[in-house]
């Protein structure tokens, strides 16, 4: 009877022990990369109010110029002047470095998506470059780049 006993917490330990591991490791991988994000307390009040998926959006575009720029917007937005999915957010920057934010995104899933992506693939660790492959390949069904 102590044998069974002993055999069963022993196997019920070796069990424990394995789940523990495999549930560390996925802890471990899914935050390897953590993004920049802006304070809110800088966006507008616009902004502020937008869904929380715009409101991370413009977070993350103004905190990450070095990505944002790189990519382009497929929503048409090029008519009206943008050059990148960060010129979605931000019209301009001020010799201080504060930002002129840019109101199209409030209202265009397919800019804030686009973001959205970014984010995501930003914290799995790719490059700048292997984003706007991917926003290439994704985006271009829906319009012509507003990247020249």
């Amino acid at each position: 009877m102590f044998r069974r006993v002993m055999l069963l917490i022993f196997i019920l330990s070796l069990a424990s022990g394995l789940l523990t591991g495999c549930g560390s490791r996925a802890a471990a991988t899914s935050t390897d990369h953590d993004l920049k994000m802006a304070p809110m307390s800088m966006l507008p009040d616009e902004v502020k109010s937008a869904p929380a998926v715009t409101q991370q959006a413009y977070q993350f575009a103004v905190a990450n110029p070095d990505v944002t720029q790189h990519i382009p917007c497929y929503c048409g937005c090029g008519a009206l002047g943008h050059t990148s999915n960060y010129s979605c957010y931000v019209e301009s920057v001020d010799a201080a470095g504060k930002p002129k934010f840019d109101g199209h995104a409030l209202g265009c899933s397919i800019c804030v998506d686009i973001t959205q992506d970014a984010m995501r693939l930003t914290k799995e660790g790719k490059s700048p470059q292997a984003i706007k492959l991917y926003v290439d390949k994704t985006y271009s069904q829906y319009g012509p780049s507003n990247m020249k």
